[in-house]
């Protein structure tokens, strides 16, 4: 077992880190122009993650200054206790040891998830999609000369370039201790590290998020808030896919009609339950199975429903279990709907936009996950250890 870093060490690098983004930013930005250039284009929310600019470089700034300027996660006392014998007894937080985070297309999350996981006292294993293999590597040798500046192993941050069949046997058998997978992608990359990790697996889920506009709801902050959802970006998890309105609204129809056409001004392809097509004139869904999907792109469905309970009981049945939104101006009622519905982030009167680590105070975030164990919804710093007890004694014997 590697011997832990101290924190001094850990937030050293993660300063040079920062300084070193900003040094590198002209050339960064070039070899990612050739990841763009060999990119097949297929995907558009793809390329949108793959792209590395200006912004999301001080994106990559902000969050290791951030990092650095965080609480030591390691070491927390969360229970104390004396036994009755005069043992003491607590438990502290601990450092997981190795952890992989698989990704596709986002080289921006080799600097944030992968400084998190440093800065909470682990060893990192980079598995990047072949799309952004050239920025990933300029962004690991990055890592390796932060780590050799402040006379650290290098070894704390590896990159893994294996293709499908070579990341399946590593992930079966892996050829070095792995405590923690970190799947961040698409479900066919979720489902892919589920079935063949050896170790525990964080699913950071799809989005598929809903906003349900209340009969009480203050119908401009309705439409405001769902035309942010849905188009502010296209290609991130807490972007918005469907709309529920309900028919307790007075003329629901004409705010059905209205919110069609915001939508369609931002180019959005707008489809309607059976309700909501004849009284839109929008294209009707071909199936109820279209209430599961993400869409990651410029389309929406919208729905009609004729109560609270429908609304609750339909989202928690398509929903992705990460984001919800009521919109409503009664308070009783957005409490009811944010207890029942069952995902990560339930929200009154804002967009489901804000989940993310950052937006919550967290400095960035691992993954979002939809899973209960251990930790849901944005994975922080705070989040990304385990536990281990410490017992000191005077020869106790039970």
């Amino acid at each position: 077992m590697r011997k832990i870093l101290p924190i001094e060490k850990r937030n050293a690098v993660l300063s040079t880190m920062a300084v070193l983004l900003e040094q590198e930013r002209a050339n960064l930005k070039a070899v990612n122009q050739q990841d763009l250039s060999n990119y097949s284009g297929d995907d558009l929310a793809m390329e949108k993650r793959l792209l590395v600019d200006n912004a999301k470089i001080d994106g990559m700034i902000l969050s290791l200054q951030q990092l650095t300027s965080q609480e030591d996660p390691v070491g927390k006392v969360r229970f104390d206790f004396t036994h009755e014998n005069g043992m003491k007894i607590s438990n502290k937080t601990a450092a997981f040891g190795t952890i992989l985070i698989i990704y596709e297309s986002r080289p921006d999350v080799t600097v944030e998830a992968g400084g998190i996981a440093f800065k909470s006292g682990n060893k990192i294993l980079l598995k990047g999609g072949k799309e952004s293999l050239l920025s990933n590597l300029k962004i690991v040798s990055l890592w390796h000369q932060a780590l050799k500046d402040n006379d650290v192993a290098t070894e704390w941050v590896e990159y893994l370039n294996y293709d499908r069949t070579e990341t399946q046997i590593f992930l079966e058998n892996p050829t070095q201790k792995v405590d923690l997978i970190v799947p961040r992608g698409g479900e066919q990359l979720i489902a892919f590290t589920k079935k063949h990790a050896s170790c525990p697996v964080i699913v950071s889920g799809r989005g598929n998020n809903f906003v349900y506009v209340n009969k009480e709801a203050n119908l401009e902050k309705a439409v405001a808030i769902i035309i942010n959802g849905k188009t502010s970006n296209i290609s991130v998890c807490n972007a918005l896919d469907k709309v529920l309105i309900d028919t307790n609204i007075p003329n629901w129809e004409i705010f059905a009609k209205q919110l069609v056409t915001e939508l369609q001004l931002f180019n959005v392809t707008v489809l309607g339950d059976e309700a909501v097509a004849k009284a839109t004139g929008v294209k009707a869904i071909s199936s109820d199975l279209i209430w599961y999907e993400e869409f990651l792109d410029h389309k929406i469905v919208i729905g009609a429903t004729n109560s609270d309970q429908e609304a609750i009981d339909k989202i928690n049945k398509y929903c992705g279990g990460h984001s919800a939104s009521i919109i409503t101006e009664n308070n009783e009622i957005a409490q009811e709907f944010m207890d029942n519905v069952d995902t990560a982030a339930v929200y009154q009167n804002a967009s489901t936009r804000f989940t993310d680590g950052g937006q919550f105070g967290l400095g960035g975030e691992l993954a979002i996950s939809t899973d209960k164990l251990h930790q849901r919804g944005p994975i922080g710093l705070q989040h990304l250890v385990t536990n281990k007890w410490y017992i000191y004694g005077e020869g106790q014997i039970r």
